[in-house]
């Protein structure tokens, strides 16, 4: 029996395991999702006060749908031989998903980098969340000012003093100056003191040193400055981009017998941009890779990937938020109004489980229109 191995547990692996078992209907194909863990962890809610409660039991999505799932790591992708090896075990494969996700960029040599804290997993939010527990009047020192680190700063200003430090000269860089006003305003309304052009030079008990020489009381120093795809991208293709990722045509192919989703895919959204690492993009990447994965196997019609328009949704905690359209970033909703988009989006993103009609249900649907966000004339939808 020919069988598809996907290699992730984040939204990208989830669904494109979803996407596979979808093409594949009442086909002989065997499916297999490798990863260590046995919950999909929602990324985009780590910044919350209790992470546990960002997770889904694998099994529950992978078990309907008739998907096996491997609980080990993948080392080696041996594209020669199609042979995958994780924790010391050879699976072989017809097609491969590479959905591997992405890793947080730690400093080097960065005096003191043991004792800093992240959100990138569930593991170092949780490290974070229980050495803040039952603390007031806390200090934290915030080490960049980009969407993670903005969540991040603003969840936390709700019981202690958040300072925000950036290397750029304005909060948001990378989101451009569409939302900055609002995104002021909230850290204004929330008393979050900014540090720009510097960032940490030094870690320690109870204190963390700047670039500008001063040294600031700090309980926890959290570090959310960039992202780079798995080093698993690196025996896929010789050439990746900027961020470690893979360039992949509109089918989401690779190679001949290999499609990569998520996070490892520099797959083009459109004439000018290539996607972003988040799960508005990992969803229907995986959609779209496992779908085409099963389609090439079986010899169906494979599906391009044609997300819907762009959108940003940043939670400012006790500001609310903010929701944008397009790559100018046009602030659509704020304060209350975003924050309750937020809110839904982060339920939204859950994916349904226990009911494999749901659940296949959900991976025919690449583009969706989401009716809880405003719209704009000339926009046809979200993407989901």
């Amino acid at each position: 029996m020919p069988r598809i191995v996907i290699i992730g547990g984040g939204f990208a692996g989830v669904w494109s395991a979803a996407g596979a078992a979808l093409a594949r209907g009442d086909a002989d194909l065997r499916i297999t999702l490798v990863a260590p863990n046995e919950h999909l962890v929602l990324r985009p809610r780590l910044y919350e006060p209790e992470p546990d409660l960002a997770t889904v039991e694998l099994r529950r999505i992978l078990e309907p749908i008739g998907v096996e799932h491997v609980r080990a790591t993948v080392s080696t992708i041996d594209t020669e031989h199609r042979v995958v090896v994780a924790d010391g075990r050879e699976i072989g494969y017809d097609r491969l998903v590479l959905a591997a996700g992405s890793r947080l960029v730690r400093p080097e040599g960065l005096p003191g980098a043991e004792r800093l804290f992240d959100i990138d997993t569930l593991d170092g939010a949780r490290r974070l969340t229980e050495h803040l527990r039952g603390r007031e009047g806390y200090s934290v020192v915030v080490a960049g000012a980009g969407f993670v680190g903005l969540e991040a700063a603003t969840a936390l200003a709700d019981r202690g003093r958040v300072l925000l430090v950036d290397r750029a000269d304005v909060v948001g860089h990378q989101l451009g100056p569409g939302p900055r006003a609002e995104i002021e305003s909230a850290l204004d309304e929330l008393g979050i003191e900014r540090r720009l052009g510097t960032t940490v030079t030094e870690v320690g008990d109870g204190y963390a040193v700047l670039s500008d020489g001063s040294r600031v009381d700090a309980d926890a120093v959290v570090w959310s400055v960039g992202l780079r795809a798995s080093d698993l991208t690196r025996q896929i293709a010789d050439e990746l981009d900027h961020l470690g990722r893979v360039p992949v045509d509109r089918h989401l192919r690779a190679r001949p017998e290999v499609f990569v989703a998520g996070d490892t895919a520099a797959a083009a959204l459109d004439a000018e941009h290539t996607v972003m690492q988040a799960c508005q993009h990992a969803t229907p990447l995986g959609k779209v890779a496992g779908y085409n994965a099963a389609a090439d196997l079986l010899g169906i019609v494979p599906r391009e990937f044609t997300p819907g328009p762009y959108v940003t949704c940043l939670d400012l905690g006790g500001a609310g938020g903010i929701f944008t359209r397009g790559w100018d970033r046009r602030v659509m909703a704020s304060g209350a109004d975003g924050g309750e988009i937020k809110r839904r989006i982060n339920l939204a993103i859950h994916p349904p489980v226990d009911d494999a009609d749901a659940i296949l249900a959900a991976a025919d649907r690449v583009r969706v229109e989401l009716p809880f966000f405003p719209r704009a004339e000339d926009d046809e939808g979200a993407a989901a």
